[in-house]
């Protein structure tokens, strides 16, 4: 499939880093994890989730993007409020997440973000593959976790998320 329907800037960054991947077109519909995965034939342990960190009650705010699997949940409360050093810190509002990354909830992925850190979990690496988005809600990428490492700004961090309850598995 080709690099067309992914965002255009998510596009020049994969062929600017020689980044391995296959697009994949999807249903906007189906976008967000649980609901591709099942419709797609996907684990989750093969979504990798790129999510938008914001600072809470620092001026100016601290961000950072964080890229952690579906089966995990990413350790705002310790490890990412410490990466930031701040006091609080949460998910992003999805409109925050727009501004900054210039895509979408659904979509958001790391090639082509650009002046934020960057920081994948461990356990994504350790996956033989990875399905994340293609800066849009209507495509995906797929590739091997070490494509990533390819991208500036890329660090792979220890325990930036931890084993989601059996429970939370059927959410998104």
């Amino acid at each position: 499939m080709s690099d067309t329907i992914l965002m255009a800037k998510v596009a020049d960054a994969l062929k600017l880093h020689n980044v391995r991947h296959e697009v994949l077109a999807c249903s906007p519909d189906f976008a967000d994890t649980a609901a591709f995965c099942e419709h797609y034939g996907f684990t989750l342990e093969e979504a990798a989730n790129t999510i938008l960190v914001a600072s809470k009650k620092v001026e100016p705010p601290k961000y950072a993007v964080c890229v952690v699997l579906g089966t995990t949940r990413l350790d705002v409360n310790r490890t990412v409020r410490s990466l930031l050093d701040v006091k609080r810190a949460s998910f992003a509002d999805a409109e925050t997440t727009t501004a900054l990354t210039g895509m979408l909830v659904g979509g958001v992925t790391v090639p082509g973000i650009q002046g934020l850190p960057i920081y994948v979990d461990r356990a994504v690496m350790n996956a033989n593959r990875v399905v994340m988005g293609g800066g849009n809600r209507s495509s995906k990428i797929v590739l091997a976790p070490a494509e990533l490492l390819k991208l500036p700004g890329v660090e792979v961090m220890d325990s930036l998320a931890v084993p989601r309850e059996p429970a939370d598995l059927v959410q998104d």
